[in-house]
């Protein structure tokens, strides 16, 4: 269950909103422990499950032509996943979700969500505050790519989660970075020589 501070958090999302009115919320909510490589979001289900992250990391990637796996994001503690595709457009998932590592996790399921919504419109607040997070963080690594160089993003992910690199394959790294593993050693070695 989520702890008092966050559960404030999400009440503070709104003026209407008590810490009961979240509380009651996120009871409806299950928590579910993922192992390391278990797939949480297959490509192609339809699931309408969004979760929020208490614990370690879950990778979206779709597969190429080609077999290679491409990373569109990585999602870590605190922050919500879900398929966008199955939430917003109620069409088959087109990326796969899995933990990187032991991840624990409360789900809930998005049609519960709008039930809630329904019969207490206050949480339309917080609906569109989770959604507006999640649509301005795809937005965010849409402007990095256009206007950030691979090592500006680089920076910017150590910066942002310094551990994530440690926790996280090199190979996946690269591929949401949008460069191969060669050219993320190579930037790594760039940035070490200018601290030395």
């Amino acid at each position: 269950m989520l702890s008092t501070e966050l559960l404030q958090d999400f009440a503070e999302l709104s003026d209407e909103l008590t810490l009961e009115d979240i509380s009651e919320l996120f009871a409806k909510a299950s928590p579910r422990q993922l192992n390391a490589g278990e797939t949480y979001i297959s490509i192609g289900d339809r699931s309408r499950m969004l979760a929020f992250i208490e614990k370690g990391l879950i990778r979206a990637f779709a597969e190429k032509d080609n077999g290679e796996q491409a990373t569109l994001l990585l999602r870590w503690e605190d922050q919500f996943v879900g398929s966008h595709d199955t939430i917003i457009f109620n069409q088959p998932s087109k990326f796969a979700y899995q933990a990187i590592e032991s991840t624990t996790i409360l789900e809930l399921d998005y049609a519960l969500v709008e039930k809630a919504m329904e019969e207490n419109p206050k949480f339309e607040s917080v609906r569109k505050s989770v959604l507006m997070s999640m649509l301005g963080g795809a937005l965010q690594m849409l402007e990095d790519f256009v206007l950030l160089s691979p090592e500006q993003r680089y920076i910017k992910l150590v910066d942002e989660k310094m551990d994530i690199v440690n926790r996280v394959a090199d190979k996946h790294i690269a591929s949401m970075l949008g460069i191969t593993p060669v050219s993320l050693s190579r930037i790594r070695k760039r940035i070490a020589n200018r601290k030395d």
